[in-house]
């Protein structure tokens, strides 16, 4: 995670040479501009609701940049929580005693006046469990900043990425529950999307996002479909299983995209059926269990991580048309989220097979483990072909069903 040394660029009489004096008073308006852009920005907006709406207010508050310089103890480092595509993000208190996280837009990357009117749009009228709750705004000048409820427990990057020494590493059940379904929230809702009109079956937008997380058709075309999400989604499963960030440029000998190192390093079978639509299955667990985050050392059943590389896989196929339904890595996610790991079973296994060693030949428990894990394999691929076989039928059903539907 970068890290951006002052709040935005400074102006003459916006910010003092000195950061550190406490005593130091943001101005009210930056410049002189900044009443008739806020006021424009305002009519823009049109942010009132009727009585009638059955919806939650939509109305944002207008804050200006001195309350929330004030809040955020004039921007200093130690309010700086973290930083994304739109910019640097704040922790501050209002005067009211709410804490917020304050999001101000990053001048010199490629988002501008544009996505911030969108993202004030689209959040101060949208009420979603899984979107951040947008408070407020400033648009002073040059300045524009958004204000949204803070998120207590921070974000996910911090708990896999930047754990802190007080902190304990997410264990193998809170990641595949994280990734079947953890009730996240989304900030930067918004930026630069317009939904689809008429009969497009995707939103048209200016490539940007979060450097690894995007879907190579969106990164060429700028089009974003619901296979777009799918690989995202697959990108942040990996992630979970990994460790990893999306992108590294830490590893020189190794690939710095997370998806391209994970190919790299996983041996696939041959394919069964790409018009199936059923995955290249893993020749073995243990080809990927060194792709675990050592974090988790080694505290996870060997199956499921197989079994969540196989969703993971699917999902960043390049070929977006290849890569599963939501609804099908979601059923997939529920049987993973189903077979939960027990620390305690495996202790009591390796006890029991000291206890066994002592009296049995060691050499004819050896051929019996050998043997033992030659049947769970072959069961497991005997699964997992039948599993395909399932999908494959399923696939050809609706491609059946869309043809005598066009054809009617």
């Amino acid at each position: 995670m970068g890290h951006c040394p002052c709040f935005g660029r400074k102006n003459k009489g916006t910010r003092s040479k000195n950061d550190d004096n406490k005593d130091q008073k943001p101005p009210l308006h930056p410049n002189n501009s900044s009443v008739k852009i806020n006021e424009k920005l305002e009519k823009k907006l049109d942010l009132s609701v009727t009585e009638d709406d059955d919806h939650a207010q939509s109305n944002a508050v207008t804050f200006s940049y001195r309350e929330l310089a004030t809040a955020t103890n004039n921007f200093r480092k130690e309010s700086f929580i973290g930083e994304g595509g739109f910019g640097s993000v704040y922790k501050g208190k209002l005067q009211s005693g709410q804490i917020v996280a304050v999001k101000q837009l990053n001048h010199s990357g490629l988002q501008g006046d544009k996505e911030f009117l969108v993202e004030v749009l689209m959040l101060s009228l949208l009420r979603h469990p899984n979107l951040v709750t947008l408070i407020g705004y400033c648009a002073e000048g040059e300045q524009r900043l958004l204000v949204y409820e803070c998120m207590p427990f921070g974000s996910l990057e911090c708990r896999l990425h930047d754990l802190k020494p007080h902190l304990q590493p997410l264990d193998w059940n809170t990641r595949m529950t994280i990734a079947a379904g953890f009730h996240p929230k989304l900030s930067d809702f918004g930026l630069a999307k317009f939904g689809p009109n008429d009969d497009r079956s995707h939103v048209s937008t200016r490539v940007m996002g979060t450097h690894g997380y995007c879907a190579p058709e969106y990164a060429c075309t700028g089009k974003l479909t619901m296979k777009s999400d799918v690989y995202t989604f697959g990108v942040v499963l990996l992630e979970l299983i990994t460790g990893r960030r999306p992108l590294d440029m830490t590893h020189e000998d190794e690939k710095h995209m997370l998806v391209d190192w994970a190919k790299d390093k996983i041996v696939l079978l041959p394919k069964i059926s790409e018009e199936a639509h059923c995955t290249s299955m893993l020749t073995d667990d243990k080809n990927f269990v060194g792709l675990a985050d050592p974090l988790l050392k080694g505290h996870f059943s060997e199956h499921s991580l197989g079994k969540a590389m196989e969703v993971a896989l699917m999902c960043v196929r390049d070929d977006a048309h290849s890569r599963p339904s939501m609804t099908e890595v979601v059923h997939e996610m529920n049987y993973l989220t189903s077979q939960r790991y027990d620390p305690n079973a495996d202790r009591g296994r390796d006890r029991s097979a000291a206890e066994e060693g002592q009296t049995e030949n060691p050499q004819e428990l050896g051929e019996n483990l050998e043997e033992t894990s030659l049947l769970n394999r072959i069961q497991d691929r005997q699964r997992a072909v039948a599993e395909a076989k399932m999908w494959g039928e399923t696939w050809r059903d609706k491609r059946r069903q869309q043809t005598q539907n066009v054809t009617s």
